[in-house]
């Protein structure tokens, strides 16, 4: 009786985003074991494996070859090979290629393990000074035409903080047109982060002044402060909702619940027992349009 080989596992590695310190130990020796790394430019993953002594073979997995390679890829797997999967600098499938191959990799039922480390999207935020909870990464904004106007309408309404990409020669009218989508908000530009020359700029939209820029540019910009109150008032009235719910479902009685209520929220017993009477209201009616 053969034995079939286990398949394989792809390990996404995190690399350094410009300071060589921060690959981590276990980042390392994903790098060393792998059967395979599988890099964004072979030539860019050449320069950190030569730093570290990492001889391990590598492959390269680009917007141009992905869909080509993968099914390669997966008969590596299948055939019990580990492969590494990095991009350039930092976090792989963040605005990089090999979400396609990932993907393909789950839907076979293969192992697909993270290994995390630097992020210049978390660099970048946490730095900012601006709110970290909640956030939306952006990527790079489509270039022109209607699909960036869409989507710098959307960016406008987004109750958290936004992180984006940009190539330096764009930078300019990147802030620009967010300016003008979305007004004078608070905005970090974080460039060189880790590296020697790190630079990280705050100010206003439309104020913003610019160093000279080169390398790969992070911008933090402030969410939707209206939105985002509204979105915490919804979550909290929901949050309040299950709680009056659960507790009128375990027997309390409307002044026992309205005492707790009052106590919770910080306000006053006889606006915590019109709470509870209204939401007895409104659950009896639901009760009875669903029996109907």
């Amino acid at each position: 009786m053969t034995v079939p080989e286990p398949a394989g596992c792809v390990y996404v590695v995190s690399t350094p985003i410009g300071n060589l310190e921060d690959l981590s130990p276990r980042a390392l020796r994903s790098l060393r074991e792998a059967s395979l790394v599988v890099c964004e430019d072979t030539r860019r993953t050449a320069r950190l494996c030569a730093r570290f002594g990492i001889t391990t073979r590598r492959i390269s997995l680009h917007a141009h070859n992905e869909t080509r390679r993968t099914p390669e890829l997966l008969r590596r797997l299948e055939r019990g090979e580990t492969l590494a999967l990095v991009s350039d600098a930092g976090t792989p499938l963040l605005s990089d290629p090999g979400a396609r191959f990932v993907h393909a990799a789950l839907e076979q039922g293969l192992r697909v393990v993270p290994v995390p480390g630097p992020s210049a999207v978390l660099a970048a935020l946490v730095a900012s000074g601006l709110p970290t909870r909640p956030f939306t990464f952006v990527g790079f904004l489509p270039r022109k035409g209607r699909e960036r106007a869409e989507w710098l309408e959307r960016l406008r309404e987004s109750p958290g903080t936004l992180v984006l990409f940009e190539a330096p020669n764009r930078v300019r009218t990147t802030l620009r047109d967010l300016y003008q989508a979305l007004g004078p908000r608070r905005v970090t530009l974080a460039r060189e982060l880790t590296k020697r020359f790190e630079e990280i700029v705050r100010g206003r939209l439309g104020e913003l002044e610019l160093p000279a820029l080169r390398g790969e540019v992070t911008l933090v910009v402030a969410g939707n402060a209206a939105a985002f109150t509204r979105s915490r008032q919804a979550d909290a009235a929901a949050g309040e909702d299950d709680w009056l719910g659960q507790r009128i479902a375990a027997g309390g009685t409307t002044r026992d619940i309205s005492r707790e209520l009052a106590q919770r929220l910080g306000i006053s017993r006889s606006h915590a027992y019109r709470r509870v009477l209204a939401y007895r209201k409104a659950a009896a009616q639901d009760s009875g349009a669903r029996e109907r």
